[in-house]
């Protein structure tokens, strides 16, 4: 039998400054992929600050690693990374958030404690070191990132329940139960801010859960999904990277439009984007949305008990009706939401669906880019989707359920659309940013978080998305059969997240629990899907 390697690693390349280095690195990268580097350089590389060797950018190499000398400090001082301001208020007395995201397992799991500290060791904590990570305040006063040891066991928790007594022998009250108490609790500052959770118990949907607790100051939703794609493999081939839904750039048809309508549409972005900005100030700072059967007003909601619902919908259905309204997905979705939340406010009581003011925050992903990347591509210097919390509150105010738009459903999706798509050309987000940075220099990161936190607690309903990928996936053999995600440490009574996972779109309803009737809350969505849905058709049979 004969092995060829096509194109071997050189796992001990050392490098020099100046033509040292130009005579040797061409052929190193001719004949080498990948290399792990020992620069010799004058001075000596200390820091883990900044990685000094970006003459490789330039040069077709991909850098494995890089060697530097260890001091007597190294370890106290050196290997620390400032906190970003995103980090900072989001693990705060104010704010203390995490992102759960759950994978139903589709056989019954069977690893062992062993075989996941393996996994965690060669998979998990390499993808980023922010896992291998605390927070702590250095000398000057500000947060960084200090590399600890990692002890796995301290952070994998397998639940025992008791012996249920169906005869279906389907855990899912004991796993509700589970999930909400975990959700409340904070993980210790004294070790990395995660936890993975290993349910070995069936519910009606998986014959197991898997829950990687992540802390928001890791990185936002995009990331950390990132991160737990970063541990599956694809089933159908697992040589092959999973892929995504692309998006479409939005704004083509600018370049067809005429000088006076360019110059309008300016004008018109501008004056709507102030009006925009004027309007999130007061909505954050003194209007709040009026009490309803989706907002009870109450103090503290975050720390009491959530109670976890799902919606499935066809995609492939979501798809057509955006394609027959002209609007994006997107649209059609928070269309279907908003219509079942006031669907749920006019069974509770007709008054609040048509007449009182209701506010949902969007979580808005600020990266320039038109579809999802790797956490490998995340991590590269320059990358339009990088690593970390790039997000904003987008303020959007839930339309009112009129006579008109009760007769004719498709209104709520087309007004919705509308609203979107005015909040998207508003560059009020980005005043709001500047705003925020303006407040952390001069106030610090309490203040920002508290500033976030009364945004959260003056609106009604927090929604966010993230897109999954198109095939199914796999973790240590174990089909993935559902994938979703929530948010915890948000004040609003009723929080929904959206992910898609190949053909299926999932909606997690985290609604608090004794004063939303979940079950009531589903049965509306569900029945705004199917009215939107049979209404979109029946308009399609017409053409």
């Amino acid at each position: 039998m004969e092995l060829t390697i096509t194109q071997p690693d050189d796992l001990h390349l050392h490098l020099r400054d100046g033509a040292l280095l130009e005579a040797v690195l061409p052929h190193s990268a001719r004949h080498f992929g990948r290399a792990i580097v020992m620069p010799n350089l004058k001075p000596p590389v200390t820091t883990t600050a900044a990685p000094p060797l970006l003459f490789l950018i330039e040069n077709p190499f991909n850098l494995l690693a890089y060697t530097i000398m260890e001091t007597d400090n190294f370890y106290e001082e050196e290997v620390q990374m400032p906190v970003s301001p995103p980090g900072q208020y989001l693990n705060s007395s104010v704010i203390c958030s995490y992102v759960f995201g759950f994978l139903e397992v589709a056989v019954p799991i069977s690893v062992d404690s062993i075989q996941v500290v393996a996994l965690i060791e060669d998979v998990f904590l390499p993808i980023n070191p922010r896992f291998s990570s605390i927070m702590v305040r250095g000398e000057d006063g500000k947060m960084k990132w200090k590399i600890v040891e990692v002890k796995p066991e301290e952070h994998i928790k397998i639940p025992t329940f008791p012996e249920y007594n169906s005869s279906d022998q389907l855990y899912d009250h004991y796993v509700c139960e589970y999930v909400s108490s975990i959700s409340t609790e904070r993980t210790p500052q004294t070790r990395p801010l995660w936890e993975i959770h290993i349910i070995k118990y069936p519910t009606k949907n998986a014959s197991g859960t898997i829950i990687f607790k992540l802390h928001h100051a890791l990185g936002d939703g995009y990331s950390l999904m990132g991160t737990l794609l970063s541990c599956l493999q694809r089933v159908d081939d697992p040589s092959l990277p999973l892929s995504f839904p692309s998006k479409t750039p939005s704004n083509s048809h600018l370049a067809k439009e005429s000088l006076f309508k360019k110059l309008h549409s300016t004008i018109f972005t501008f004056f709507n984007s102030m009006s925009d900005f004027g309007w999130s100030l007061i909505k954050s700072k003194i209007i709040k949305d009026d009490k309803t059967p989706i907002r009870s007003g109450y103090e503290g909601t975050e720390s009491l008990p959530f109670t976890l619902s799902h919606i499935s919908l066809s995609l492939d259905q979501i798809k057509r009706i955006k394609s027959k309204l002209g609007v994006t997905i997107n649209d059609v979705v928070c269309g279907i939401i908003f219509y079942g939340i006031r669907l749920y406010m006019q069974e509770i009581n007709d008054k609040d669906a048509k007449a009182s003011n209701s506010t949902a925050i969007v979580l808005l992903n600020t990266r320039n880019l038109g579809g999802y990347q790797s956490v490998k591509d995340m991590l590269k210097p320059g990358t339009k989707g990088p690593w970390g919390n790039y997000f904003s509150l987008l303020q959007v105010s839930i339309p009112k359920l009129s006579q008109a738009r009760i007769s004719d459903p498709l209104e709520f999706v087309r007004k919705t659309h509308k609203i979107i798509k005015m909040k998207r050309r508003s560059f009020s987000v980005y005043l709001i940013g500047l705003l925020l940075q303006m407040e952390m220099k001069l106030r610090g990161p309490q203040a920002v978080a508290k500033s976030i936190y009364n945004t959260l607690d003056y609106s009604s309903v927090f929604l966010s998305n993230i897109v999954g990928p198109l095939e199914q996936m796999a973790l240590a053999n174990h089909p993935i059969s559902g994938l979703y995600f929530t948010v915890t440490d948000v004040p609003e009574d009723v929080n929904i997240t959206i992910m898609s996972y190949v053909k299926v779109l999932r909606i997690t309803l985290r609604t608090l629990k004794g004063f939303i009737d979940e079950q009531k809350f589903k049965s509306c969505l569900e029945k705004a899907f199917e009215v939107i849905s049979k209404a979109s058709m029946e308009i399609l049979d017409k053409n």
